[in-house]
Parts: C-alpha cells; structure tokens; sequence
C-alpha cells in the first residue's frame, strides 16, 4: 500500500510549446487528469508559468524532476508534503544548474542530513571548499537566486527583467 501525500508543481517558465507536454508528463506521473491554466511569465517575454497543486503517493515530486529534468528554456520546482513515515521534499530545476534536490521539514525550511555536513567539513577542512560555498550548496542557494525573479513575477511583484541576449 503506497502512503499518499500532497505536493505542488510550480512551473515557473516554459516555452508555449513544451506546455502540452509538460501537462502529459504530470499525467503520466500523477494518473488521472491534469488540469492547469497557463499564463505569461513577466520576468521573460514568451514563456508561461502555471501551479499544480497534487495528492499521489509518496515519491511523486522524486517522478516529476525526473520526468521534467533536462528540457530546454524549463524552469520548475516541486514539493512533496512529509507524512508519517517519510520526509518531505524539495526538487529545483533550472537548465543552466541542473537538479537540486533537499528534504524538507514540517514547515517547508530545508532539512540537511548529517552525512552531508560532514562530508562538507572534510572538504572545507582539506580547502576544497569554504564553508560558506559548502552551506550555500547544501541549501540551494544558486538555484534560488535563479529562480527568485520567477517566483515574484506576478501581478504588482517587483522584476528583475531578463534580456535574451543574441
């Protein structure tokens, strides 16, 4: 028996013509029918941004980056709500960053396992790394400044407008 629990997609810019297939890709991961309203994103002229809010079992916002992941001119992320049994999630997508992935607590703050505290001490200790840059990467901090201004994009936020350069 899967656990079920609760998640959003939160498609922050995608191309018009990636959106059908993205709304296929959400239906081949989370079964039934998806149905979402597209909208332009302001902070980059002739993309669209759309929210999906989702209920499928545990490890459905693992299914989604996978299935998004890779796609040209995409940007997304996806929550997964923790249950009883599991912790929550966090996956973050942009095409110039790739992947990020974190768990997440209760109330949505990141949640960083100990292995990989550890793991980042011995790098700052061997100077491979500031500590600084290691915590910036346990917490996703590039892809959140990434992201940020199609996060806020919307009706009376303040953008940061990105210019495609040729």
């Amino acid at each position: 028996m899967s656990i079920p629990t609760r998640g959003v997609l939160y498609v922050h810019s995608a191309p018009s013509a990636l959106c059908p297939h993205i709304e296929w890709a959400a239906t081949g991961v989370l079964g039934g029918t998806v149905d979402v309203d597209w909208v332009a994103q302001p902070a980059e002229p002739g993309v669209y941004r759309t929210e999906l809010s989702w209920q499928a079992p545990v490890g459905s916002a693992a299914a989604l980056a996978s299935a998004l992941r890779g796609w040209e001119r995409l940007r997304f992320e996806v929550t997964e709500e923790p249950t009883t049994s599991s912790e929550g999630a966090r996956y973050s997508y942009t095409p110039s960053l790739g992947v990020f992935h974190a768990m997440t607590g209760l109330h949505g703050d990141v949640v960083i396992p100990e292995d990989r505290i550890k793991a980042f001490r011995v790098k700052a200790a061997l100077g491979e790394v500031s500590m600084d840059d290691a915590l910036d990467g346990l917490l996703g901090v590039a892809w959140d400044a990434e992201l940020e201004p199609f996060r806020h994009a919307g009706d009376g936020a303040p953008v940061r407008w990105l210019h495609q350069v040729i």
